[in-house]
């Protein structure tokens, strides 16, 4: 049976989707992977071995993502181990980015998306969709880190807010900490490139935005955990998986303890594609010749996600199915798909 929503009406329901880019489910479900740890991937072997080691894998998971590992554990429910048994997939044939998030805002495959090119995308997306249902009117936005989304949610429409990439929000009644966020993006350095935000700036300019404008649907789209594997840097990589999972707490914290969001938001968690595991040194990409890239994982905590904790023995789940899921959350039926049972 498919999620009972009687527990919050239509009018009150809110739904924020997190998307962490290219994070594995190994990492999220057995935390930092000591093989890594002692590699030429990691020049702080004795930090990282230190702050994120641990013989018990279930510690060792909660050293790297404690919020999931508690919070979500226990309230929500995280989909996609597949030591037991727990399946979650792209079924897109490319396994990278663009596909992915287009299958995932979609609920569909296009065959015709299969690169990361900054080519518009005219297909549907449950984001526009769900802005134009009643209510929700201007109550839509998504903030990412990766200009791509531009692109991928069609921001030419300018129907909706998308702020993706080092890009100026732009809001004619804006307060004095947009504006500083602005300025910030433009002064950091590129730690990335200079197409793509620190991570740390879009949750900021995302979190102010839920504070001051109060959207029903939120989008926030974390980019670095893919940059720094790209990078073969499993350092960083690993400090920032736990540096996301910070931010979500702290986002998960402000929303319990406000009148417009308590007890009436859902949150949902998931990643666009997976990685490589072996030969060992293609945890670093993805893309459809490298194994493991379909394994991608889920995880929701809401008033109307029942308590299952990890799922166990499930069948797979796709990421063509979230769109519908995330719609139906909020009483809406952009398709017949849901993921949480």
């Amino acid at each position: 049976m498919f999620l009972s929503f009687a527990a919050v009406a239509q009018t009150e329901s809110k739904v924020i989707l997190v998307t962490i880019d290219g994070l594995r489910w190994q990492e999220l479900f057995r935390g930092a992977d000591s093989s890594l740890i002692y590699s030429r991937y990691n020049n702080q072997k004795d930090y990282l071995f230190k702050k994120f080691w641990h013989k018990d894998v279930h510690k060792k998971r909660a050293l790297l993502m404690p919020f999931m590992w508690s919070e979500i554990a226990k309230n929500g429910q995280i989909i996609g181990n597949r030591d037991l048994k727990s399946y979650a997939a792209v079924s897109n044939p490319s396994k990278i980015s663009y596909p992915g998030y287009a299958e995932l805002f979609s609920g569909f495959v296009d065959s015709n998306i299969t690169n990361n090119n900054r080519v518009y995308n005219k297909n549907p997306n449950v984001l526009r969709w769900i802005n134009q249902q009643e209510g929700f009117k201007g109550k839509v936005a998504s903030f990412s880190s990766w200009d791509v989304f531009n692109y991928i949610l069609d921001d030419s429409a300018q129907d909706f807010i998308i702020n993706a990439g080092v890009e100026d929000l732009k809001l004619p009644d804006m307060d004095e900490s947009f504006k500083a966020l602005n300025e910030m993006q433009h002064l950091a350095p590129p730690f990335i490139s200079d197409k793509v935000r620190l991570d740390v700036i879009t949750y900021q300019l995302a979190k102010q935005y839920v504070k001051f404008y109060k959207p029903k649907f939120l989008h926030i789209g974390f980019d670095e955990t893919d940059d720094m594997a790209h990078a073969a840097d499993y350092k960083f990589y690993i400090e920032q998986t736990r540096k996301s999972d910070d931010m979500i707490a702290d986002l998960w914290n402000y929303l319990q303890n406000d009148d417009f969001y308590k007890n009436q938001t859902t949150l949902v968690i998931t990643t666009d594609h997976g990685r490589g595991e072996k030969p060992f040194g293609n945890w670093t990409s993805h893309g459809k010749s490298i194994s493991g890239s379909e394994q991608v994982w889920i995880a929701a905590i809401g008033p109307t996600i029942t308590a299952k904790g990890e799922v166990k023995n499930t069948d797979e789940i796709f990421t063509r199915q979230i769109a519908g899921t995330l719609a139906k959350l909020l009483g809406l039926n952009f398709n017949k798909d849901n993921v949480f049972k």
